[in-house]
């Protein structure tokens, strides 16, 4: 696991460091290394203590943040949520049925902004992406654009068989669009 700390607006504290190493370190049992985090420690207005942590791993982000008055307490604060996140995600892994031989394969385009927006008839193809996509429940899909804090996420929903995609709406909930036949 690389841990990379960055402290801001605080002086370097090498007992801070290993501490946050060593809470960090205790999310190896949830997911599969490698694993790579990010952590800034800030102290704003000298009460403040705030702690942000992002964790990368096998294609799921998770990201934290916690504030509070004495930075221990922030970093166990930051720690336990990531935690938490982790086990309801692994949770919903083991109860969710692999659905063997029902993934499709995606395939993404990236126009060209500048065809375009010079009225082009046919806008310019600039990259393209293939890719398998497991099929997942509605609730697993949004579970997935939480972690990886996406605004959206097409997915194949493990009941119809059909694409589906999740967004995340301004007043906070979650919208679903679905194909009709």
């Amino acid at each position: 696991m690389q841990i990379a700390v960055t402290f801001r607006h605080m002086e370097t504290s090498n007992p801070l460091k290993t501490y946050l190493e060593e809470k960090v370190s205790r999310v190896k049992k949830y997911i599969d290394e490698p694993i790579d985090a990010q952590a800034v420690m800030s102290v704003e207005k000298k009460i403040r203590h705030r702690v942000e942590v992002t964790l990368v791993a096998k294609g799921i982000t998770i990201k934290g943040s916690e504030e509070t008055s004495d930075m221990y307490a922030a970093i166990d604060a930051v720690v336990d949520k990531i935690e938490r996140q982790l086990k309801r995600y692994k949770d919903k892994i083991k109860r969710h049925k692999p659905s063997v031989g029902r993934e499709r394969q995606i395939s993404k385009s990236v126009l060209s902004a500048e065809s375009v927006d010079e009225g082009a008839v046919e806008p310019l193809i600039v990259r393209t992406n293939s890719f398998f996509v497991k099929p997942m429940s509605v609730e697993e899909a949004v579970m997935q654009m939480d972690l990886l804090h996406k605004d959206f996420l097409v997915f194949t929903d493990d009941r119809s068989a059909e694409i589906n995609v999740v967004y995340r709406r301004k007043d906070g909930h979650y919208g679903l669009i679905e194909p009709r036949n």
